[in-house]
């Protein structure tokens, strides 16, 4: 790993007490702050295609399967480089790690707007999905580190609203600058801010607690269930940890599966639902991605309630909240599929409430494979479900597409009530999981 991307060495706790909790809430506020705005941007470019995709279409000759192809392939991708850039940022300085990431996402978006062919489109896509892989990990580090387990779902969830607010934002400045512009200029703007918000990450992040000479968050804050993970086994080397606390955890690989079931759901509201409005119920283009805005909206108070019930209703055992959310997501899927009346309301209402129900355990899911896991895995941890996760986004690509094409809309919602169902079965393990005490450990 190149020197500067190195985790920086811990540096021994020389500060009295009151200076520690002056630099823990200013730092706490600051990292939340940047990791939020950082990831936003980084989402908002990594949604940013897939709403000039009409009029891409239209320029280049581009067909539905080319379409589906190309997402599947940014989700196979992005799934291999959060597993692989998670090992990597375990042992890296989050704040080079991520800024750098979204850099050089930022100067690929601005190239795919000077694109002017299939292969061109590919290779920058495959490149950008590679470097997006490098925005989630770091962040997972960050959040267990300067947040402890029992205000965690709070933190965790506040953060995980930067999903929402950067799709939420890339509607509306894309839309506008390619309405009025063209989608070439929209790519290259969004391209530009991101590379710029890159460098405000390098400038503004920071690595661990112990690196800058304060105490663990469990021993600032007194927390008993923090403590007990920090103090797992802290002499063993990485790849045994790395075996033990990831590869071999039986927790870990339920979760991973339970996320590829979580992110069909998600992607193929998120990418199909407003062609769904427009080819079945006939909406004009501007009101079925309004639809999509609601259902960014929903995903936001759904990360809140999810993250703060953890804590408050259950002690920070997420198993409890993440059953309650996927019972949520299969009736609002089966309510949108089987309404006996159509409105745009009700209709918005279903939309909102599968965004509110499926951004929950797309938080909790990871949050609670952070704390199965060893301190000194989350990375990998986190990246090897962000792999499984996108397994799920790509087979809501191509292979929805295929779904759709020959079993029409009809099919579409077959395959997600039945996936909405599966969510549900495959949590009912963690309904009364303590986490710290169930870790497997062979």
């Amino acid at each position: 790993m190149i020197d500067f991307l190195k985790a920086q060495p811990d540096r021994p706790v020389i500060l009295k007490s009151a200076e520690i909790t002056e630099r823990y809430h200013y730092w706490r506020l600051h990292i939340m702050l940047t990791m939020y705005g950082g990831y936003a941007w980084l989402f908002c470019m990594r949604k940013s295609l897939n709403h000039v995709m009409p009029a891409v279409m239209v320029d280049q000759g581009l067909d539905l399967s080319d379409i589906g192809l190309m997402g599947t392939l940014f989700y196979t991708v992005y799934g291999c480089s959060k597993f692989i850039s998670g090992m990597a940022s375990d042992q890296a300085n989050p704040r080079y790690f991520m800024g750098l990431g979204i850099l050089i996402s930022g100067l690929a978006n601005v190239l795919l707007g000077f694109s002017n062919s299939m292969v061109s489109f590919t290779c920058l896509i495959v490149v950008s999905a590679c470097f997006h892989g490098w925005g989630w990990p770091p962040c997972a580090r960050l959040l267990t580190s300067w947040y402890s387990q029992s205000e965690r779902g709070v933190w965790w969830s506040c953060w995980n609203t930067a999903h929402n607010v950067g799709a939420a934002l890339s509607t509306l400045i894309v839309g506008y600058i390619a309405m009025y512009y063209g989608w070439r200029e929209a790519l290259v703007v969004i391209g530009l801010l991101g590379m710029i918000a890159g460098i405000m990450v390098c400038w503004r992040l920071r690595d661990k607690p112990a690196t800058m000479g304060l105490p663990s968050v469990g021993a600032w804050g007194q927390d008993p269930l923090e403590q007990q993970q920090e103090n797992t086994e802290p002499d063993l080397n990485y790849q045994v940890i790395l075996s033990v606390y990831v590869l071999k955890n039986q927790y870990i690989w339920l979760l991973a599966v339970s996320y590829v079931l979580v992110y069909i759901v998600r992607i193929a509201v998120s990418d199909w639902v407003n062609l769904y409005f427009v080819q079945a119920h006939h909406y004009d283009l501007v009101s079925a991605n309004s639809i999509l805005f609601i259902f960014e909206v929903g995903g936001f108070l759904g990360s809140l309630v999810a993250g703060w019930g953890s804590d408050k209703l259950f002690g920070g055992n997420r198993g409890p909240m993440n059953l309650l959310f996927a019972l949520g997501v299969f009736l609002s899927v089966v309510a949108l599929w089987l309404m006996p009346v159509f409105s745009f309301v009700l209709q918005a209402s279903c939309v909102f409430a599968i965004g509110f129900f499926v951004f929950g355990p797309q938080m909790l899911i990871g949050m609670a494979a952070a704390e199965c896991s060893h301190k000194a895995a989350v990375g990998a941890a986190t990246g090897l479900l962000g792999l499984f996760a996108y397994l799920g986004a790509a087979l809501a690509g191509y292979p929805m597409a295929l779904v759709i094409e020959h079993y029409q809309w009809t099919g579409f919602f077959i395959v997600l009530t039945v996936v909405s169902a599966v969510i549900g079965l495959l949590l009912l393990p963690f309904f009364l999981a303590q986490v710290p005490d169930q870790v497997a450990v062979d």
